[in-house]
């Protein structure tokens, strides 16, 4: 049994304090919020996993101190823009405890990834990057999954690997901290766009490209920006990918369907009713492209569509009327 803290108590944060208490660990999960706090305490419920009832060993509290005291292992599973500010006020109760980033996403007024920002924070900090294709929805009733975690500290990989591994799911190990955190992040733009394509009513013919194209997009960003392109074809880039833009569990998918069938960006937003990390991710992607000069034209297309009042029907126009290339 290890004692493990749980930074954020949104749905991704509550389906890994589900799996890592059914296989005896004790958890505390830290809340911004009393009422989550409260429902997870008394109704054993979280409200972003209504069919899900929370099994003992969990506790939630919105005390930095009480969630991390006497932990072993802390993952950090709060929205990217709140990352850093979230990390200054729980710093001062971190000991040795390893922190396993468990967002994706990156801090927009730096365009920093998250493991920059948390090792500016703690700069003695052993940090790890926990990724792949994984719905909390499924992960919180125990269907069959496959994470990849990132570390440069062969103590933080065997930790996380012997911790979460059982029958339903199993752990690979990577060096590649930057690949693999990249591949989480940039993976949500695309899924957005799908949701573009399935609002606009295109066929499978029109998903089965944009996965493939923006893979390429995002591994030609991912690769400049220091990850291998191996790790971005892996779990945390293609199999992210893959999983985030043909599920109706994405909220990022589902933001794009509502922009594609014509909602403004704060109606969706209030539709969604959580975090959209691909919007935040889309300007950051679309000033990485041009600091590093990567030819992007799905990134273009879609900051075109949220932030230059361009329809979505023109966009498709305008990627579909490119100019002929080879494919390589």
């Amino acid at each position: 049994m290890k004692k493990i803290s749980i930074i954020g108590s949104g749905s991704w944060g509550v389906a890994l304090a589900i799996h890592l208490a059914k296989l005896g660990n004790q958890i505390k999960i830290w809340s911004f919020l009393e009422e989550e706090r409260d429902l997870i305490n008394n109704e054993r419920k979280c409200k972003f996993l209504p069919n899900v009832t929370i099994p003992e060993g969990i506790m939630c509290t919105t005390s930095y101190k009480e969630a991390i005291e006497d932990s072993e292992m802390i993952l950090h599973v709060t929205p990217s823009k709140f990352t850093r500010d979230t990390v200054k006020q729980y710093k001062e109760y971190v000991t040795n405890q390893p922190i396993i980033i468990c967002s994706k996403g990156f801090e927009q007024a730096t365009l920093e990834t998250l493991d920059e920002v948390i090792q500016e924070e703690m700069p003695q900090a052993k940090i790890g990057v926990l990724s792949g294709p994984s719905h909390a929805e499924e992960v919180s009733v125990a269907i069959p999954t496959l994470l990849v975690v990132a570390s440069k500290h062969e103590d933080v990989l065997k930790l996380v690997q012997d911790t979460f591994m059982c029958e339903n799911m199993r752990i690979y190990t990577s060096r590649d901290v930057k690949g693999v955190e990249l591949g989480g992040a940039l993976k949500n733009i695309i899924a957005f766009c799908a949701g573009v394509a399935a609002g606009l009513g295109l066929g499978d013919n029109t998903f089965a490209a944009l996965i493939t194209r923006g893979l390429a997009e995002l591994s030609r960003l991912g690769v400049a920006l220091g990850g291998e392109k191996d790790t971005l074809y892996g779990l945390s880039g293609l199999g992210d990918l893959i999983v985030t833009c043909l599920s109706e569990h994405s909220r990022n998918r589902k933001a794009g369907k509502l922009i594609g069938q014509g909602k403004t960006l704060e109606e969706t937003k209030k539709e969604v009713g959580m975090t959209i990390e691909s919007i935040d991710n889309i300007l950051v992607a679309h000033e990485l492209g041009k600091i590093h000069s990567i030819e992007m034209p799905i990134v273009e297309a879609v900051y075109g569509i949220l932030y230059e009042n361009i329809k979505p029907e023109e966009a498709v126009s305008m990627l579909m009327n490119r100019a002929k290339k080879s494919e390589i």
